[in-house]
């Protein structure tokens, strides 16, 4: 943890806006740990709690926004010929596909506490001509969520960093299991309702034939 330390030591709240802008372009940089840490120092006086969250979330939405353009500047083909020097190749677009099919623009809401997956939800956004501005709510609130929530269990567990993380790890996936969870719920609610009213359409259909 001192090597963190040292980097927040040396540049500041910029390691935080940095860092995440940079993970979102799919490069390595540990997010989770880097916020919970800025956390922890927000408790110990070193950092303000408001600037530190601010600059996090600029870090990330700037970040994703710019993939969100690549992506949609630049196209699917590129992505498979290409992405796989940013590990966005081929069988990883086809996932993305099949999740984005599934569960929607709202995927965006978890994607940033699924590890290897938030990397990729800008570029993906872009190719796959999702529109700015459903991509902007979706994932600003996601990026907000996900901010807000390191962030503070860094600051309220100040005492405790270790378990904290540990606290991270363990709740985080239960929190997207909750989230697909009730998006396949609304999904299956919503197909319900298109089948009862097409029954309703064809009974009022046939009501008619019959009395013509």
């Amino acid at each position: 943890m001192e090597w963190m330390n040292h980097l927040f030591v040396q540049y500041g709240y910029i390691v935080l806006f940095i860092g995440l802008l940079l993970e979102s372009l799919a490069l390595p940089f540990p997010g989770e740990l880097a916020m919970a840490f800025a956390g922890h120092l927000t408790a110990l006086g070193h950092f303000n709690l408001a600037i530190a969250m601010v600059c996090a979330f600029l870090g990330a939405t700037v970040g994703t926004t710019i993939t969100y353009y690549l992506g949609k500047k630049l196209g699917k083909l590129f992505f498979e010929k290409y992405g796989k020097f940013i590990f966005l190749n081929a069988n990883r677009l086809d996932k993305l596909t099949k999740w984005f099919a599934r569960y929607g623009n709202k995927l965006l809401l978890v994607s940033y506490f699924i590890p290897g997956f938030r990397h990729f939800t800008g570029y993906f956004s872009g190719i796959s001509g999702i529109r700015f501005r459903n991509f902007l709510i979706f994932n600003h609130l996601g990026a907000l969520i996900w901010v807000s929530t390191y962030v503070m269990v860094g600051h309220v567990f100040s005492g405790q960093f270790e378990k904290a993380i540990h606290l991270i790890s363990k709740y985080s996936m239960r929190f997207v299991f909750c989230m697909i969870v009730v998006s396949v719920l609304v999904l299956l609610l919503r197909k319900y309702k298109t089948v009862a009213n097409s029954r309703k359409i064809m009974k009022k259909e046939v009501t008619v034939h019959e009395r013509k």
